[in-house]
């Protein structure tokens, strides 16, 4: 699939999500809703995927997670916060670097129109 497709439709999930719940709710509850949204319409989804950091030709198991991983493509991570700042995009580009992966969608479901709450991320 077309790269600028699957991120489409990954947007769209997302609006389907917060149109359903609103505002105000942990990450954990988004993160669940949109992982059933994706996977429900045939996207193959990794939830909270394990990313190893790799220094000096050591493999550490440092504890980074990315929420979700669609189509081991496109990075999705999720926030519920009063508003996304520097340290957001830093740690989306960490996790950007780590998997490999050039596209990014940094989504913060705490606001009034999810359209404020959307950051896309290219390497």
């Amino acid at each position: 699939m077309d790269i600028e497709i699957l991120f489409k439709r990954i947007l769209d999930y997302c609006f389907q999500v917060h149109t359903e719940l609103g505002p105000g709710l942990l990450e954990s509850a988004y993160e669940e809703c949109l992982f059933y949204e994706l996977n429900k319409n045939g996207l193959f989804v990794e939830k909270q995927k394990p990313l190893p950091l790799v220094y000096k030709e050591v493999k550490l198991d440092a504890g980074y997670r990315v929420d979700l991983l669609v189509e081991t493509k496109i990075i999705v991570e999720i926030k519920s916060v009063d508003a996304l700042n520097d340290i957001h995009l830093a740690q989306i580009l960490t996790y950007m670097k780590l998997s490999g992966c050039r596209l990014g969608l940094l989504v913060n479901f705490n606001v009034k129109h999810l359209k404020d709450g959307i950051r896309r991320v290219i390497l």
